[in-house]
């Protein structure tokens, strides 16, 4: 069965940083573009940032370049979310994704797996 399981988020003062981490179980983590989304309230699941399993190219969401970096490591089964200088707009739940095709950017509906979520809340 996999299971993507996050952690690391909680609040922060705005310009502050936080790390999410996305452990994923039950699949071969390697062969996976992995992902993050993010859902404020009221509001539709928005891409932010992914990696793809060949190569690593990376790709972020227009909100978030400059600001945030996603990483992987095969070894641990994990991808990472970098977050600075954050902002009060950055407030949402973290969802982590994987997609079993060689993809860039994700869309919600072609992800294979995806995570319950952390809340990140930042207060101005």
């Amino acid at each position: 069965q996999v299971q993507l399981v996050e952690s690391g988020g909680g609040s922060v003062q705005a310009g502050g940083s936080l790390r999410l981490s996305c452990a994923a179980s039950g699949l071969t983590f390697s062969r996976y573009t992995m992902g993050w989304f993010r859902q404020a309230p009221g509001k539709e699941r928005e891409f932010v940032a992914s990696i793809r399993w060949s190569g690593g190219s990376k790709y972020n969401g227009d909100s978030v370049k400059g600001r945030f970096t996603i990483s992987r490591d095969n070894a641990k089964n994990t991808v990472y979310l970098q977050m600075n200088s954050l902002k009060p707009e950055d407030t949402a739940v973290y969802y982590c994704a994987a997609d079993n095709a060689d993809r860039g950017v994700l869309t919600t509906y072609a992800v294979s797996y995806w995570g319950k979520g952390t809340l990140v809340t930042v207060s101005s």
